[in-house]
């Protein structure tokens, strides 16, 4: 249990290993996880150490696997997980056989899917081309047969009609050409767009989109010469296959680039085709283009091209393309029989791999792992010897002896590794031993800052203070049981949930902290009973200790009643757990209560809270003997903090115990200096004090002060915490310049240091030796420490008012909520309220939970972490120190599985 409360000490050591037998020495160290090594090669470029290749070879080994896990995932084959106990590090030699066994491995799939993306990029040609055939049947036999309607298709859409022009037949199909009149209605000509660039494009969007009424309609053969030229039929299309969401930008394209003298068809393809490159489904639309001329033709090819629409031969004849559809038929057939083959084998090879794919992965990861440790390491001069240096727990020596001895054996070494302490003035890593349990504590005492060598760890007193600060803010014991339940099952499914691997960042976030969260449900369960709030509600399980000496109209009327101790309406037996459940009712005077009451209780939390801090201080000067500071720091903090504030405490306590009810005495004089009429103001006497001043007694059936010599003992309390102040600003520069001074004539070690300097069990401290110090910056340091703990205290006192502020609002929220919803869902008459209150209660609910349990929790929470780190940490803790990373195969395994996630 040392190690909880101040870090483990640690130990330098050197270690010398024969090379044949260091493979397996580091394999033993990471499995035990306890060492951390330090690189002996800072000057040396990654790639000129000894064991670069072996890295490489790695590298390599993770490339494949990484590539057949990407390969088993798409094909979503589950991949076994390790059973029982992670597999060891293997031996050099089997490097061969694994990177053997991957090479073939990969090869073979991606020979596999290199034919299967063959074989798929062959069945989708083969497919397009069967929807070419079988749409352009469907065209041809529409222009084919006289006696169907016919059918108006225009070059883009609805447009090219808009625009008013020429309707061109083909057969029984018909396209709408523009043709511009002359203003003669002798002749007309085909309109020609303008030459240049903008006029071009501005006058084919003109003729696309115009409704110029001039225009007018008629119908002209495409495929004949004007009357008179020749009759020469001159046939001439394209077929092919394009994108669906390309089909209005390519028409666009080729009306603009062929000056609307082509006609287009298309159709979509009702079932998507998979794109082989990419395995993604996607949309196509066949079409078949008309036109006329070599010219037109080079044109139409080139924007296919362009759009990466894929042509394909379609033959003229109908015989032609019935007996081309019946070949393609066929050998489709005969792909999907090579392609069901193909997926079976590529499955196969999939699933053999699947069941051994974690295991390999560990296996390369520690391998890789241990290669980048012996890179770490010198050669000796022979070059038969490694050479470590490593820091190690001292309490573990002899357990890294036996694993040495380990490897020493399972390598067959004859010569058995040495590990020797070595003497440093260098400081220690920080290790402390955690849990599962302590770990998500000391984490955020981590956040902070990793401790210095040896200090004290705030981790073990967090456990308890900071769910307790968090309760008094959040005090509800319905909150707290819904808090404390979430994380009860986080705990109770601990290993099914670690198990799913769960990837997400707040999860992780909870999930980590269930035990934080788990404490802090039970103590805002403990507050809400002490608070006696229950979701703003109160509970009456002892009876209250209050009496009712009112009639029904009265209560019922008068909003202003008040509960007054001094009345016989309290039979001054208080009640026995927490507040009086009455309080909940007294409308007029209760957040005056409530108020009083958490604002006294947040500064007797928080004063006893610092003090606690500052007693820490004294461990650390004692452990590490700083005499010094036992004397100009330690005692001048202390006693400046409880002559003020410890003191304020008091004034609460002999408040609460000297002033109280005086039922049935009341305008006694005997009894009226006890009674709440004469209770002082602890704010207002304690403000008198600091400024040695005294109010003027306005109440002469009152005395003056709360004690007798009250006046006296706080001037002497006053000016003695006024006199700490230069002690702890002056104290620790004098006696370093004296120090220095006394050095300098004798010549000796300096009376700090050999204090400061000395080991602690056998390890090593780290060194405060002041000696070469220039004196100006110690008093500049000490001056800035010396001011921030005075104004520090004062603050910080006032910052646990927090305490009070946040108990204070979550109390309010919760009642706004009840009031404003459940109570009017629960005031609801007959059958409708029920429906009424199902649909509140839903409401009600989740503003509980999202705002009243995450928001104002992590509100919450966020508070208490300040209050942890600043008005309690800055008291005792450095944080100045580094953490010990040890080389460690379940730390390593763990991140990279967490990088892949």
């Amino acid at each position: 249990m040392g190690s909880l409360f101040r870090s483990e000490e640690m130990t330098l050591c050197q270690l010398f290993l024969q090379s044949e037998a260091a493979y397996a020495c580091v394999s033993e160290l990471g499995e035990l996880g306890l060492v951390q090594f330090r690189d002996l090669n800072p000057d040396v470029n990654a790639f000129q150490r000894k064991f670069v290749n072996e890295v490489r070879r790695c590298d390599e080994m993770e490339r494949k696997l990484r590539y057949l896990e990407k390969e088993i995932r798409r094909d979503g084959i589950p991949m076994l997980e390790i059973p029982g106990e992670v597999p060891e590090a293997p031996q050099p030699r089997e490097m061969i056989d694994l990177e053997a066994t991957f090479e073939k491995l990969e090869n073979e799939l991606r020979e596999v899917n290199q034919n299967a993306e063959a074989l798929k990029r062959n069945y989708l040609e083969l497919t397009e081309l069967k929807h070419i055939l079988r749409k352009t049947q469907v065209f041809f036999d529409e222009m084919a047969d006289p006696s169907r309607e016919e059918e108006q298709v225009t070059l883009l859409g609805e447009e090219g009609l808009m625009a008013g022009g020429q309707a061109l037949k083909l057969g029984a199909c018909t396209v709408t050409l523009i043709r511009e009149s002359t203003g003669h209605h002798s002749g007309k000509h085909w309109r020609q767009p303008h030459e240049g660039g903008a006029n071009t494009t501005e006058s084919m969007t003109r003729a696309l989109i115009s409704d110029d009424p001039n225009r007018h309609m008629g119908q002209v053969q495409l495929g004949f010469r004007d009357k008179q030229e020749s009759l020469e039929f001159l046939p001439c299309f394209v077929a092919g296959v394009i994108l669906r969401e390309r089909i209005p930008a390519f028409e666009r394209m080729l009306w603009r680039a062929c000056r609307g003298n082509v006609f287009l068809r298309q159709a979509e393809i009702d079932t998507p085709l998979e794109d082989p490159s990419s395995s993604d489904q996607v949309y196509k639309s066949v079409f078949i283009i008309f036109f006329q001329g070599d010219q037109l033709k080079t044109r139409v090819k080139k924007i296919c091209e362009g759009f990466r629409a894929t042509l394909y031969p379609c033959p003229e004849a109908p015989a032609d393309r019935r007996e081309m559809a019946m070949g393609v038929m066929t050998r489709i057939e005969d792909l999907n029989t090579v392609l069901g083959q193909t997926q079976d084998h590529r499955h196969r090879v999939l699933v053999a791999a699947a069941k051994n794919i974690k295991n390999w992965f560990v296996k390369v990861r520690k391998i890789k792992a241990i290669y980048h440790t012996l890179n770490l390491f010198n050669l000796d001069v022979t070059q038969k010897c490694l050479i470590a240096e490593c820091w190690v727990p001292a309490l573990d020596m002899e357990t890294i002896q036996l694993a040495l001895r380990r490897g020493t054996e399972r390598s067959g070494s004859s010569v058995p590794p040495i590990l020797n302490r070595m003497d440093t003035t260098e400081p220690p890593p920080t290790y402390n031993r955690t849990n599962k349990f302590t770990s998500a504590f000391q984490h955020l005492i981590y956040a902070y800052g990793v401790a210095t060598y040896r200090e004290v760890n705030p981790a073990p007193y967090t456990i308890i203070t900071f769910p307790f600060l968090f309760a008094v803010m959040f005090g509800d014991l319905g909150h707290g049981a819904l808090m404390a339940a979430f994380g009860f099952w986080m705990c109770y499914k601990e290993k099914p949930l670690q198990a799913k691997r769960i990837d997400s960042e707040i999860w992780t976030i909870f999930f980590g902290g269930r035990y934080i969260i788990l404490l802090m449900g039970l103590f805002s369960m403990y507050t809400g009973i002490i608070y006696n709030d229950i979701f703003s509600k109160s509970l009456n399980i002892f009876g209250s200790s209050w009496r009712n000496n009112y009639n029904e109209s009265t209560l019922l009327t008068n909003k202003d009643l008040q509960l007054n101790p001094d009345s016989d309406d309290y039979v001054q037996i208080p009640y026995p757990f927490g507040i009086d459940p009455v309080w909940q009712l007294a409308e007029a005077n209760k957040i005056i209560f409530m108020n009083a009451y958490k604002m006294k209780i947040s500064i007797i939390i928080g004063v006893f809270h610092m003090l606690f801090g500052v007693c820490l201080s004294l461990w650390n000067h004692l452990y590490f003997k700083r005499r010094i500071s036992v004397y100009v720091e330690f005692i001048p903090q202390i006693l400046f903090l409880t002559l003020l504030f410890f003191y304020m405490v008091l004034l609460m306590f002999i408040k609460w115990t000297s002033y109280g009810p005086t039922p049935g005495h009341f305008g006694d004089e005997t009894y009226v200096k006890t009674s709440g009429f004469c209770a002082p103001s602890i704010l207002i006497t304690f403000i008198n004090m600091m400024l040695f001043k005294t109010d003027e007694n306005t109440r002469p059936q009152c005395d003056d002060t709360m004690y007798a010599g009250q006046i006296g003992l706080q001037k002497l309390f006053v000016i003695l915490a006024l006199m700490c102040v230069p002690v702890m600003l002056f104290g620790k520069p004098y006696f370093i310049r004296k120090e220095q001074k006394l050095r300098a004539a004798q010549g000796h070690q300096s009376i700090e240091a050999s204090a400061e300097n000395g080991t602690a069990g056998g390890a090593p401290v780290p060194s405060h030796d002041h000696g070469d110090e220039d004196i100006t910056e110690v008093f500049i340091h000490q001056a800035i420490h010396t001011i921030e703990y005075v104004l520090g205290s004062v603050s910080h006192t006032a910052s646990y008012l927090r305490l009070w502020a946040l108990s204070l609002a979550h109390a309010q929220l919760a009642e706004v909520a009840w009031n404003m919803l459940l109570r009017k869902g629960l005031m609801s008459p007959s059958y409708e309220g029920g429906i009424f209150l199902y649909i509140v209660f839903a409401g009600w609910a989740a503003i509980s939970v999202s705002i009243l349990v995450l928001m104002e929790g992590l509100s919450a929470f966020l508070h208490t972490l300040r209050l942890h780190w600043v008005e309690f940490q800055s008291k005792f803790y450095a944080g100045e120190g580094y953490l010990f990373m040890p080389f460690s195969f379940e730390i390593i395994l763990d991140s990279a599985g967490q990088a892949e996630e």
